[in-house]
């Protein structure tokens, strides 16, 4: 049986909060990226483009933050089994840092072939 609390939509919305002030606060990556995200977010609003490019804009966008929060998640939980160098830890890591490469490389993808058909074709 799992030691998990009942739901509450307070108390579980107030979990996610701190959580994302943790990795505002103590996350260098996520850091960048949430600056980038809210410099590149109005942006969406003032492209010439269909409802559905401006939400894959914004999906791909938030992909990356995601994916940095999982890859955070992975990290400290690692951290938390051992310290100490294992390969295993470090396939973990590594592969927490693959989704974040490929929540990235979606991004580009996604934002470069918008623009191009919206300002060059």
């Amino acid at each position: 049986m799992r030691n998990q609390p009942s739901y509450h939509l307070f108390t579980n919305t107030t979990y996610a909060l701190k959580g994302l002030q943790d990795l505002i606060y103590t996350e260098r990556s996520f850091q960048i990226e949430l600056v980038l995200s809210l410099f590149l977010l109005p942006l969406i609003f003032f492209i010439e483009s269909a409802l559905i490019y401006k939400l894959l804009l914004f999906f791909s966008l938030m992909g990356v933050l995601i994916a940095e929060t999982i890859n955070s998640a992975i990290e400290r939980v690692v951290d938390l089994v051992t310290l100490q160098h294992h390969p295993m830890a470090k396939r973990a890591k590594d592969v927490g840092s693959t989704i974040v490469f490929l929540s990235i490389i979606l991004f580009i993808i996604t934002w470069g072939a918008i623009f191009y058909t919206s300002y060059f074709l």
